[in-house]
């Protein structure tokens, strides 16, 4: 008798609101986050803004064009000036290092070449990165809970190339990586070929205006490897964004529905470098998830 009660308990707590939901013809949503406090900020690695003022005393020229809406892709033209490039290259070539990749959400690192082989910067906040770090937040409306982190300057060399990952694969308890930028630096003079932006799981744009700033000839497959639910038959060609200096692609991670899911269609690489070198600037957004 006492597990018939304790079974009926149990439809109770779990089965009942999804049922009567059922036959109510109301769709169950999706599931709720549950949000921990906040964690204890790192100011080391961010980019704390100063409310005294902003570092920016120009007015940035750069245009928007809204690549998709689901997940939010946008490119975005002469997000960088010539002079702040430079200033850049200038800043990060003492302090590259080789870069690295985690497995635990960022507990350790270690390097792969495999996986990843470029080498990074975490470059000062002069007046120039403080400016950048600027307009990267007012791009975003300045949202509440979430702070730039320090910027990163990344070099690939010949060869060099990051594997398909997520960028939001560290978050923790309702907080984590929420959007991302990826900014082309430098060319090497107009000599780079390859290293382009791939998000195997974006469509693929008809109007002939995004050739300008994505591959338009024969499409990217979506790699083998990838792991998503999307049905063979709907999976979309893919989208490989251009290096185009000065030039930037602006993502966001989580879907805006409290879930604290991620965008697969984020899912991302940068592909090898076939000659030349390619310097980007990785901005990242840490904080709430929405």
């Amino acid at each position: 008798m006492l597990s018939y009660v304790v079974g009926f308990l149990a439809f109770m707590l779990v089965g009942y609101n999804p049922l009567v939901q059922l036959l109510q013809g109301v769709a169950p949503g999706p599931p709720r986050l549950q949000r921990t406090p906040r964690p204890q900020l790192q100011e080391e690695l961010l980019a704390l803004e100063d409310r005294n003022g902003s570092a920016c005393s120009r007015d940035s020229q750069y245009r928007v064009h809204i690549f998709s809406r689901e997940p939010l892709v946008i490119y975005v033209e002469n997000f960088l000036a010539a002079d702040e490039r430079e200033h850049l290259l200038e800043v990060s070539n003492p302090l590259f290092r080789p870069s690295t990749v985690t497995d635990d959400g960022g507990a350790s690192t270690h390097r792969d070449t495999v996986i990843r082989d470029s080498e990074v910067a975490v470059i000062p906040r002069t007046d120039t990165v403080r400016c950048i770090e600027d307009r990267a937040r007012s791009l975003q409306g300045w949202r509440d809970e979430v702070w730039i982190e320090r910027l990163r300057v990344q070099r690939y060399g010949p060869q060099g190339h990051y594997h398909h990952h997520f960028d939001w694969s560290s978050s923790r308890g309702g907080w984590g990586r929420v959007s991302s930028f990826m900014v082309w630096v430098g060319d090497d003079d107009g000599k780079l070929r390859g290293g382009g932006t791939e998000f195997p799981l974006l469509r693929l744009r008809e109007d002939p205006r995004w050739c300008a700033f994505v591959e338009c000839g024969n499409s990217p497959n979506v790699d083998a490897g990838v792991k998503t639910d999307i049905e063979d038959a709907e999976k979309p060609s893919g989208v490989v964004f251009k290096p185009v200096p000065g030039n930037a692609v602006y993502w966001e991670n989580f879907r805006p529905d409290n879930s604290g899911r991620g965008y697969e269609e984020t899912w991302h690489a940068g592909l090898p470098v076939v000659e030349g070198t390619k310097v980007g600037l990785n901005i990242w957004s840490w904080g709430r998830i929405d």
